[in-house]
């Protein structure tokens, strides 16, 4: 049996989840995005990530670490929602669920989002939200068998403020109170 766990990140584990973020994204976003479009930056990465992991703007914001014994193989970003639409005391928000594409279908992203879902319901959220890429099937359909489901709500980011480079998202919820 492998020795597999989620916990609270820390600071340390900032270049591990920058590392893992960029890798990610660069298979995430194969074919939505033109790869010069992706930071790769992994300093700044890395930078950027330790002051979310050292000065959290909210004490509800947390982020947690899938392990594969000491090493990082997946993350999750957890806090208020910040659609207009939502309640900032009732729904809480699933920013990222990442899990390193070499590693998928091993368990981590179930153990992940279970721990995530656990950390937003002891901070008293009974709902949890989460915007998906509206062509990612796969996130989609694990998402689904795990009880989610779209809202409705859906949007349009447009990553180079320019108009050039747009990724449709869908929000999907879940009760967890």
């Amino acid at each position: 049996m492998s020795d597999v766990s989620v916990r609270v990140a820390w600071a340390d584990d900032a270049p591990a989840i920058a590392g893992l973020q960029l890798r990610t994204w660069r298979s995430s976003y194969a074919g939505l995005l033109p790869a010069e479009a992706l930071p790769s930056d992994v300093e700044a990465a890395t930078a950027a990530w330790h002051h979310v992991l050292t000065r959290p703007g909210d004490a509800r914001h947390r982020v947690l670490v899938a392990l594969e014994r000491n090493r990082v193989v997946g993350f999750a970003l957890t806090g208020p929602a910040g659609d207009p639409d939502c309640d900032p005391v009732a729904d809480g928000e699933l920013a990222e669920l990442t899990v390193d594409p070499d590693e998928r279908g091993l368990g981590h992203g179930s153990r992940l989002l279970q721990a995530a879902v656990d950390t937003l319901r002891a901070d008293r959220f009974t709902r949890a939200t989460l915007w998906a890429i509206a062509s990612d099937d796969a996130l989609r359909a694990f998402l689904d068998a795990a009880g989610w489901a779209p809202d409705g709500a859906h949007r349009e980011l447009d990553l180079d403020g320019e108009g050039t480079t747009r990724v449709k998202q869908v929000r999907l919820h879940t009760a967890i109170a």
